[in-house]
Formats: C-alpha cells, sequence, structure tokens
C-alpha cells in the first residue's frame, strides 16, 4: 500500500463467525451453567401468590333516599379518584389491617436481615435495623402491596402478594371493607358534626325569625297599611275603583246633556220629537200619540158622514186639541227629566273627583310606607327560608344517624380469590430466558472480543493477499545483524516476557540484509496482529523518526483511531505533524500542568492524533515519570492503536511501558549503520523479543524543522 493510496479496514465476517465455531464450547458451557444456576434458583425459590380486589368509585344514594340539597352527580374526578389511592395506601388503614390480620405474628413479617444483608452488617458496612416492629409490618405490607387506578376509570385495584395463598386474598379485601368503614366513618362523623352545628343556629334562626315578623307587623300597624287584594295597599285598590266609577259617572253625565241638548233643539226648530229616542222610551207620549191617532181615524170616519160644524166631529177636534197639548207637556217633562239626570250625574262626578283627590294622596303616602315595608318583608323572608332549609337538613341528618345509613361513593365489585397457582417462579420460562440470554451475551462478548483484539480487521486492498498467506501458512522471518543470537525468540528465557509477533507478514523483495519492512508492511502487521502499542525506537536520530509518523499515518488511514506521543528530546516526530512547536504536550501531562484534553492535537495531514513534547520544564516532567505507564494505559483504552515514538532510547529505557499488548519497532535508514544492529541486539538481550525493522525508503519523509538535535 503506497502513502497516497488509502483504504478503510472491513470487517472480516468469516473470522467474527469463525471465532463464534472456535468457542462454541465455552460460549455452551457458559450458558449452561447459568441456566443450571437459574433453574436451582427457581426451583428452591419461595412460591409468591398474589390477588387483587377491585372497587368503583360511583354514588350509592338511590332516588328516593337522596337528600334535596344534592344534585345526585358524582363528586370525584379523575384527580379525586387518584387521591384515593393514597388513602387506601394510608398508614391508619393499613395499621388496622395488620392488627385485624395479626401480620406481625407471621414470619415473612418479621423482616430479617437477608444474607447478604447479614454480611453487611457484619463487616459493618450497613447498620442493623432499629424500626419498631408496627413500622418494620408496615413497611414489608407496603413492599407486597400495589395499589392504582385503571387508566380512565373510576376502579381502583389493590394487589398483594404473599407466600401463603390465604392471606394474598384477605389482605386486599381487608384492606377493602377497612377502605370502606373508614369512609363510612367520615360521612358520619360528617353528618354528626353537622347535626351538632344546626342544632344551635336552628334556635338562634327561629328568634331571629320571630324578631323579623313581629317588626313588619309593628310597622305595618304605625303605618296604617292596610292590604287589599292581590297584596296591594287598601288606599290603591280604592283609588282604583274611585277611578272607574269616575269614569262612569263622567261617561254618563255627557250622555245625559247630549240627549237634553238634542230635545231642546228639535223643539226651539219645531222638528219632529217622536223619533227622538228618549220620546220613544215614555210609555205616557207612545199612550197619548196612539189615543191621537184613534182620535184622527174617528174624524176621518165621521167627516164622510157629517159635516165639519158637526158637534160630534167638534168634539173630537176638541180632545184632539186637548190631547196635543198633553203630548207637548209630557215632552217637556222628558227634556226637564233630562237635564236633572245629567245636573246629577255632574254633582256626582264632582263629589267623586274630591274623593279621588283624597285616596290619591293617601295612597303615595302608603306607597312610601310600603317600601321600607318591603324591606323588612325581605329580611323576614330570608330567615325563615333559612331557617326551613336547615330544619330540613336537621331532619335528614338525625334520620340517617338514628337509622345508621351513611353510603359512601364507593363499592367493591370484584373480592380476591384465593389464588391457586404461584404468580413467582416460572420455572421453564425463567430457564429458557436464562439460557438465550446467557447464549445471546456469550456470543457478543465473543464478537466484540474478535473485533477488540483486531483479528476481525482487515483492510480492504489486502484480503486476498492475506487469504493467501493463511491458506499456505507462510511465516516470514526476521534475520538479525551479524553476531546476534538467533535462537528461537519462543525460548524459556524469553517466554515471560512481551514478544513480537510477526507471523504472516511478507518480506519486499528488495530486502536488504537486516530484513527491514516497509511502511506499508508495518502498518498491515499492526492492524493483522490487533497490538495496541507500537514501541518505535530510532537509533540513527531525528532523522529515522520519520518512519514511526509514517505507520501512524498509514494506520489512521485504514480507519483504525490512531494516537502518536513524541518522547523524542527535540520533538521530532511531533513538528511536522503540526502547525507550532508551542503546543502543551506530554511533559505538561507529567507535570500536572493540563489535563488529556489539552495535549491532544490533530494531524494537519491526516485522521491521526498526536501529543508532542510540551513546553514544561524537562526536570519538573522528569519527577512525574513514574506516571507514564498509567497515562500509556489510559491512551490504549481510547484509542485502537497508541505509537510511541522513543528516539534513540536504550531497551531499559522502554521496558518500562512494554506490555503483551506492544509491537516493538525499530526505524532504519541505513541498513550498514551498526547502530541499528546493536540497539536489535540489546533489546534481545534486555529478553524483549525480536523488534520489527522497519524503513521509510521509498516514501518523501515529513518536512523536519531546522536544527534538530540528535535525541
Amino acid at each position: 500500500m503506497k502513502s497516497g493510496e488509502h483504504e478503510d479496514v472491513d470487517v472480516d465476517l468469516g473470522r467474527l463467525l469463525a471465532g463464534l465455531r472456535r468457542d462454541w464450547v465455552q460460549i455452551v458451557l457458559v450458558a449452561a451453567i447459568v441456566t443450571a444456576i437459574v433453574l436451582v434458583l427457581a426451583l428452591f425459590a419461595t412460591p409468591r401468590y398474589r390477588a387483587e380486589t377491585r372497587l368503583i368509585i360511583e354514588e350509592q344514594e338511590s332516588v328516593y333516599t337522596r337528600p334535596q340539597t344534592t344534585s345526585g352527580d358524582p363528586i370525584l374526578d379523575a384527580e379525586g379518584v387518584t387521591s384515593q389511592v393514597q388513602v387506601i395506601t394510608s398508614s391508619a388503614i393499613l395499621s388496622e389491617v395488620a392488627a385485624e390480620l395479626d401480620l406481625a405474628s407471621r414470619e415473612e413479617f418479621e423482616g430479617g436481615e437477608s444474607a447478604l444483608g447479614g454480611v453487611l452488617v457484619a463487616i459493618g458496612l450497613k447498620s442493623p435495623s432499629s424500626l419498631p416492629p408496627e413500622d418494620r409490618v408496615l413497611q414489608i405490607l407496603r413492599d407486597k402491596l400495589m395499589v392504582y387506578r385503571v387508566e380512565d376509570s373510576r376502579v381502583i385495584v389493590i394487589q398483594f402478594s404473599s407466600e401463603d395463598p390465604e392471606l394474598a386474598a384477605r389482605v386486599p379485601n381487608a384492606i377493602a371493607e377497612t377502605y370502606v368503614a373508614s369512609q363510612r366513618a367520615a360521612r358520619l362523623q360528617s353528618t354528626a358534626s353537622a347535626t351538632e352545628w344546626l342544632e344551635p343556629e336552628i334556635a338562634d334562626l327561629k328568634e331571629r325569625v320571630q324578631e323579623a315578623e313581629a317588626r313588619v307587623a309593628e310597622f305595618r300597624e304605625q303605618t296604617g297599611l292596610l292590604m287589599g287584594q292581590n297584596n296591594t295597599v287598601l288606599a290603591t285598590q280604592q283609588l282604583a275603583e274611585l277611578s272607574s266609577e269616575v269614569s262612569r259617572v263622567r261617561a254618563s253625565r255627557l250622555s245625559s246633556e247630549a240627549q237634553a241638548e238634542a230635545m231642546r233643539a228639535a223643539i226651539e226648530e219645531g222638528n219632529s220629537i217622536e223619533a227622538l229616542p228618549e220620546v220613544l222610551a215614555s210609555g205616557l207620549i207612545q199612550r197619548l200619540r196612539e189615543r191621537e191617532v184613534e182620535l184622527r181615524s174617528e174624524i176621518a170616519d165621521l167627516s164622510t158622514t157629517f159635516l165639519s160644524g158637526h158637534p160630534r166631529i167638534n168634539a173630537l177636534q176638541s180632545q184632539l186639541a186637548d190631547l196635543e197639548s198633553q203630548i207637548q207637556l209630557e215632552v217637556q217633562k222628558v227634556l226637564q227629566g233630562i237635564e236633572t239626570e245629567a245636573e246629577t250625574a255632574r254633582r256626582r262626578e264632582t263629589q267623586l273627583m274630591a274623593e279621588f283627590d283624597r285616596l290619591k294622596a293617601e295612597s303615595a303616602a302608603a306607597e312610601e310606607d310600603q317600601v321600607e315595608l318591603r324591606a323588612l318583608e325581605r329580611e323576614a323572608t330570608a330567615q325563615r327560608e333559612l331557617l326551613e332549609s336547615y330544619l330540613t337538613r336537621f331532619r335528614e341528618a338525625v334520620a340517617r344517624r338514628e337509622r345508621n345509613y351513611i353510603p359512601v361513593d364507593v363499592r367493591v365489585f370484584s373480592r380476591a380469590m384465593v389464588p391457586s397457582q404461584p404468580y413467582f417462579p416460572k420455572v421453564i420460562p425463567l430457564a429458557l430466558a436464562a439460557l438465550a440470554g446467557s447464549l445471546l451475551l456469550m456470543a457478543i462478548v465473543t464478537l466484540l472480543r474478535e473485533l477488540f483484539s483486531g483479528r476481525a480487521m482487515r483492510p480492504a486492498d489486502t484480503r486476498e493477499k492475506d487469504d493467501a498467506l493463511t491458506t499456505t501458512g507462510a511465516a516470514a522471518t526476521v534475520p538479525l545483524p551479524e553476531g546476534t543470537d538467533t535462537s528461537d525468540p519462543l525460548s524459556d528465557e524469553t517466554e515471560q516476557q512481551p514478544r513480537l509477533n510477526v507471523s504472516a507478514v511478507s518480506l519486499p523483495d528488495s530486502a536488504s540484509s537486516l530484513g527491514e519492512v516497509n511502511i506499508e508492511v508495518a502498518a498491515e502487521t499492526l492492524i493483522s496482529t490487533g497490538a495496541a502499542r507500537a514501541i518505535f525506537i530510532s537509533p540513527e536520530g531525528d532523522e529515522a523518526a520519520a518512519a514511526a509518523v509514517l505507520v501512524a499515518r498509514e494506520v489512521a488511514d485504514a480507519g483504525l483511531r490512531v494516537l502518536l506521543i513524541d518522547l523524542t528530546a527535540s520533538g521530532a516526530a511531533s513538528r511536522p505533524m503540526l502547525e507550532s512547536k508551542v503546543y502543551s504536550g506530554i511533559t505538561n501531562l507529567l507535570a500536572s500542568e493540563a489535563q488529556f484534553a489539552e495535549v491532544i492535537h490533530a494531524d494537519l495531514y491526516s485522521n491521526c492524533h498526536i501529543i508532542p513534547v510540551g513546553t514544561a520544564d524537562p526536570e519538573r516532567s522528569m519527577r512525574g515519570i513514574d506516571r507514564l505507564p498509567i497515562i500509556m494505559n489510559s491512551l490504549v483504552i481510547a484509542y485502537d492503536l497508541v505509537v510511541v515514538e522513543c528516539g534513540p532510547a536504550d531497551a531499559a529505557a522502554v521496558q518500562s511501558f512494554i506490555a503483551d499488548d506492544a509491537q516493538l519497532l525499530v526505524s532504519v535508514l541505513d541498513p550498514q549503520d551498526r547502530d541499528v544492529a546493536e540497539a536489535a541486539a540489546a533489546l534481545k538481550e534486555k529478553g524483549l523479543g525480536k523488534p520489527l525493522l522497519v524503513t521509510p525508503t521509498g516514501h518523501i519523509p515529513p518536512t523536519a524543522p531546522p536544527d534538530r538535535d540528535v535525541a
């Protein structure tokens, strides 16, 4: 892989599945052990039974017994029903139930310490329980009890679990009965308190009603306000009646005057008065007219026989003249009677108007007095109505108390039955769940171990080569310089020391006599072996530190999280990766002048992170050198690979932070340089195994700052 070609790291599913196949015995064994443990615990666990009682909040009054002062609508809303849940779980009700059922004498309510609790008490990590027996019983009862409201309803469920199935049913039933009884007792107490309060109030109201009615009667007597029909003042009623009489008399007067005027005009003008209604109404005039007609008829009959001067005709003519005079006299009498009638009506009207004025003044005064009278009557009426209301409530309360009829707004509609089957433990479901869970957990652990170890991670462009190498079983060997020990690195003298794992590494055709590898092969080796630390030593000075930078960038470009730590004295590895040399770094971290977030910086040309040398005082930093292994362990957890450039450090200097997951590498610029061979030999003598020799040949090294000293 060239430095300019960047490929992502792929997950090899085949290797993941191979890991599962390799460890299937361990996975099945652990799952079987966990399942057996769960099965044994379930078989020997104490069975627990659960029962429940259901209450419904609803009005229990019937239409025949409901007080007249209530509307009959439900009192409790959703919040009120929820509040009743708290009432049911109150200490007062639970204490009464515990005493009624003698729960303190039962073994499951003794509240002894568990095995773990006993151990904690024995070693002093937990203080022994100091609760009184009553409080201990209530605490255990609450732990076994569950009371809740069914959503969107007025139903309350009381659930209780116990080792005894009969007790599991008795406790919720007893709680429900105690709750209903407490509600009834509260209603009874409220009724008794109401009667005690109403009795003196009623006596006081009776006196106030009597006083108010007495004031009304006294005021009416003082003012003379006599009441007529329709609850009106007598003067006002008389005034209305007199007004009607005045109108009638005035109408009669006007009618008489009109009749007299018409009759007088007819007489004066000589018109016939026989058609006047008043004349027609006179019986005498009508008889006279009839006699006149008879005389005229006789005269007419005699005129046909006798001459006009005949004595009999003259006699009849004389009677006719007398009769006409009598008719005129009677007409005058009728006219005089009408005029007299009109005058009488006029005088009656005058008298009535005088009486009308008197009654009008009297009625006005009575209306003013009636305003105050109505105020007194309203006060008396209000007191009377309040008294009647209190009397009604008092009689209802007394009747309910004496008959002991106090319905409450709750009903037990489902009582708890003795359960026949325990709800815990369910042996078969628990065993199956334990088996499935343990198998899944062990499979996940195995897969994560394969991923974190790097065995399942492969660069995309080297997969075919890895498969070929795996098939042939080829392994590369790294020859050491002449004169070095060529014994097996897995010999007894180095068996307990960190060793270099270079299996499956393909060396380039142009490798020198030292067997060094290029940057791509070194990066592939670190990825394939799952190394967490790459410790670089550069015996040839700062120029050779370029190999550590190139390898770190190559691995970072493959998709792994990589951090490079620069431990050179001059900062040769970190300066080409940063914009400035004044960044805080490892010396600041060792001197406790900075935190991790302040010393980790990003590479300018890759996804690699870098911790430079830093700006702290070297002497002060060296005093904290013992913290370096701890810092390394923390960084290994956060990154896939930590690359450490140690410069030309000796074997003793790097031995302190070498671990089993470390890969030791030596940078090579000139294969003929004796410093390289001596460094490799020194590492071998220290028991650190054979290092992997890496050369940056063929790569353009990072630009180095001028005047860089040899570390």
